[in-house]
């Protein structure tokens, strides 16, 4: 249980020392999410758990920014602030 906590409190740490802000709903998403796996995966360890949020968090990252287009919105950027031709 006590790996459950660990990756919620190191990323409440690092977003304090990153933006000076604590942010509690991206603190109880990662242990809703494992809670959530849990009950899909009945059989499987804490591990697996983790693994499965981070492979889910991956994958839902990576499609939100295909939707967003970051990458043509931050070569924009890029390419202003640092007078970067492509």
């Amino acid at each position: 249980m006590l790996y459950y906590f660990i990756t919620p409190f190191l990323g409440l740490f690092r977003n304090y020392v990153k933006y000076k802000q604590f942010n509690l709903n991206l603190f109880i998403r990662t242990p809703l999410i494992y809670f959530i796996i849990q009950l899909i995966f009945q059989e499987n360890t804490i591990f697996q758990t983790l693994i499965y949020e981070r492979w889910f968090f991956l994958i839902y990252k990576t499609v939100l920014s295909i939707y967003r287009d970051d990458y043509h919105m931050k070569k924009e950027k890029y390419k202003i602030k640092y007078n970067i031709e492509y």
